[in-house]
C-alpha cells in the first residue's frame, strides 16, 4: 500500500480490505504507518469494514471474514452498503445506453440505482427480473391522456419467476421468458467476482437465470462495487472472458485493477 494522506475513506478502506485478504490479517500500528493516518482513523475504518461483515476485529488489528457461500443478503441489507460507489457506477453505466435500445437489467441494488438514471432515455425497451426495477419505471411514467403511454416512455417487460431474498425473480418461468429475447445491453449485478470463480451467486436458480440473460445479450456489462472483488458465491455462472465491460468504483485497489485488466475486455472505474 502507498502512503497517501489524501485518500478518500472508501479508497482507504478498500486498500485495508485488500491487505487483510492478501496477508490474512493486519495490525493497527502497521496500517497507521503505511497509510500515514492516525490510529483513530484506522480504527474507524476497521469498525466500518466490520459492520459490512468483511473483516473481524481482533486485539490490535483485524482478520478476514470468510462469508458462507450460500448466504444471500436481503435487498434492504444490501442497499445500505457502499451507496456512494453504487451511484458512481450507475452514472457511468447509464452513459452506455443509447435511445431506442433494448436492454436487460438483472436484480440488485446497483441495477436499481441505474434504473433511476435511465428514466429520461427515450424509447427504451427494458427487460428485468427485478420487481423493484420495474416499479422504478412504472412509477415514473404514468399514462398520458386517455390512458395511452407517454411518448418516449420505456416499454418494460417483467419476467415471472420465484422471488429470491434479494428480490430477483428466478427459476424456469423467468428462464423461459428470457430465452426467446435478444438485448443490445445486459446490465448484470453480481454477488461476487473473482479471477478464479468468475461471476457467482449463492442462489442456484439465480445462477441459471443469469446464464440465460448472458446468452441473450449482445454486450454484457457487469456493475459491481469494489467489495464484490474476491467474493465467491456457491454457484459460478460466467467466466470473466464472457464479460465485455466491468463498471466498478474508485475503491478498487490498484493491484486488483491490474489483474482485472488482463482478464476482460474493458474496465471502467467510476468516480475516480
Amino acid at each position: 500500500m502507498s502512503d497517501n494522506q489524501n485518500l478518500l475513506a472508501e479508497q482507504r478502506r478498500a486498500l485495508i480490505l485488500d491487505e487483510v485478504r492478501r496477508r490474512g490479517g493486519v495490525r493497527v500500528n502497521e496500517l497507521t504507518r503505511t497509510l500515514n493516518v492516525s490510529d483513530m482513523t484506522v480504527r474507524r475504518d476497521l469498525d466500518a469494514l466490520a459492520r459490512q461483515g468483511v473483516v473481524e476485529k481482533v486485539h490490535g488489528g483485524a482478520v478476514p471474514v470468510v462469508e458462507a457461500s450460500t448466504h444471500e443478503p436481503g435487498f434492504e441489507a444490501k442497499s445500505s452498503l457502499e451507496p456512494t460507489a453504487k451511484q458512481d457506477i450507475a452514472r457511468a453505466a447509464a452513459a452506455l445506453v443509447l435511445p431506442g435500445s433494448a436492454i436487460a437489467l438483472s436484480g440488485g441494488t446497483t441495477t436499481y440505482a441505474l434504473a433511476h438514471l435511465l428514466l429520461d432515455v427515450p424509447e427504451l425497451t427494458v427487460v428485468t427480473n427485478s420487481p423493484r426495477v420495474a416499479d422504478v419505471f412504472h412509477s415514473a411514467q404514468p399514462p398520458g391522456p386517455g390512458g395511452a403511454p407517454r411518448p418516449g416512455a420505456a416499454t418494460v417487460v417483467l419476467t415471472g419467476g420465484v422471488r429470491t431474498p434479494s428480490d430477483s425473480l428466478v427459476g424456469p418461468v423467468a428462464d423461459q421468458a428470457i430465452r426467446s429475447l435478444h438485448f443490445d445491453l445486459l446490465f448484470l449485478g453480481v454477488h461476487g467476482i473473482s479471477a478464479e470463480a468468475g461471476l457467482s451467486t449463492p442462489n442456484l436458480a439465480e445462477a441459471e437465470t443469469n446464464r440465460r440473460f448472458i446468452r441473450s445479450a449482445r454486450r454484457v456489462v457487469v456493475v459491481a462495487d469494489h467489495t464484490k472483488w474476491g467474493t465467491v458465491g456457491l454457484s459460478s455462472f460466467a467466466t470473466l472472458d464472457q464479460v465485455d465491460t466491468l463498471v466498478t468504483d474508485a475503491g478498487l485497489p490498484a493491484p486488483a485493477r491490474e489483474e482485472i485488466t488482463g482478464l476482460l475486455r474493458e474496465l471502467v472505474v467510476a468516480g475516480g
